[in-house]
């Protein structure tokens, strides 16, 4: 199943298992420890006094209690002191663990905070690096849906180079795309106003020819179009949006699972798509596969024609794609990373909860 990353309180997110980022005693803080505990009830408490504590980068499991969601997963992150303790690895443990944790409970589907990144100190957007590669490696091997909640805004992603780049490349394509209205505009502006000289001078060289042309001979006759070779030309009409996705899977000699996991798309939406040959996909759904593929521009833009969509210099969105995959960058996590950003639709199948 597919991960996302959603604007959202935790708290109410109606899933199977929230994740707590607790302290080593379980027994409640600040922050969004102390949000779920506050939300839960007292009940959370009296269970937590029984765990026992918990080490950091373990997770232990209780009941949600008043929450939504089924379970809270309880995870002590690291405290940041540099780098140099280790931080990462540990950060890793508590994302691994919690989905384990998770899976071993019969949970289809968890919501996650940014671990670590508030008063504990973790810089937010190398925790969100932590976060997107331990949770995507962890989907590689098991069916699970997996939200990243970020409370508020994510400005903090706003200074990575990565973002930096996209973010220039849309101002390059926008500056672009007014230069050539300018010129169209200005083309269209001449046309109109040589328009009469223009047709003056068409209207004297047909007379010209008229007279160079007239003769004895009667005019010869067009030629009759031919009978339309029908059976032609419906064998040669297009592939649908499916067939042609299924193709390029056998083209690129993928497994059906290796793509719908590389697109961040559900498999029960694949196995949709692949059993209807009319089924027409969303514009992020077509261009998660155009990434799990890893197509060209070109190829991408024909495979969102069969699902009847087209490239425009209009959409943020579309110039943000075009970037990644004109600069060959095909990781669905890192492309959704910035997506999220610029608050546009993410690739893949996930819907956010309420």
């Amino acid at each position: 199943m597919p991960f996302e990353i959603v604007r959202n309180d935790i708290t109410k997110m109606k899933v199977d298992a929230i994740v707590n980022a607790a302290n080593r005693s379980l027994l409640g803080g600040g922050g969004v420890d102390g949000a779920i505990h506050r939300a839960a009830g007292p009940g959370l408490l009296e269970e937590c006094r029984t765990l026992g504590g918990c080490e950091t980068g373990q997770a232990k499991i209780t009941r949600g209690y008043r929450l939504p969601a089924r379970y809270v997963i309880h995870t002590v992150g690291p405290i940041w002191r540099g780098g140099q303790y280790n931080e990462r690895a540990l950060l890793t443990a508590c994302y691994r663990n919690s989905l384990a944790l998770a899976v071993e409970n019969g949970c289809e589907s968890v919501a996650f905070p940014l671990i670590s990144a508030g008063a504990y100190g973790y810089p937010k957007a190398e925790a969100m690096d932590v976060a997107v590669a331990a949770i995507a490696r962890f989907l590689e091997a098991h069916d699970l849906m997996v939200y990243l909640v970020v409370f508020g805004g994510a400005e903090f992603l706003a200074g990575k180079k990565l973002f930096r780049e996209v973010r220039a490349y849309i101002d390059d394509v926008y500056a672009e795309s007014h230069v050539n209205r300018d010129v169209e505009r200005s083309r269209r502006t001449l046309w109109r106003e040589e328009e009469k000289a223009a047709r003056c001078l068409d209207e004297a060289f047909g007379e010209a020819c008229a007279d160079a042309c007239m003769g004895d001979s009667a005019p010869m006759a067009a030629p009759s179009p031919g009978k339309p070779d029908w059976d032609s030309m419906l064998r040669q009409a297009d592939e649908g949006f499916s067939e042609a996705l299924m193709r390029l899977i056998d083209e690129k000699g993928m497994t059906d699972a290796q793509c719908y996991k590389r697109a961040n798309v559900d498999r029960k939406l694949f196995s949709k798509i692949r059993s209807n040959p009319d089924y027409r996909p969303s514009k992020p759904t077509v261009f998660a596969f155009a990434v799990a593929l890893e197509l060209t521009l070109t190829q991408t833009v024909s495979l969102l024609a069969r699902a009847g969509f087209a490239l425009s210099h209009s959409s943020r969105f579309d110039i943000i794609l075009e970037y990644f995959i004109k600069s060959g960058i095909y990781d669905v996590f890192e492309i959704n990373e910035v997506l999220f950003q610029f608050d546009m639709p993410l690739l893949g199948s996930g819907t956010a909860v309420m």
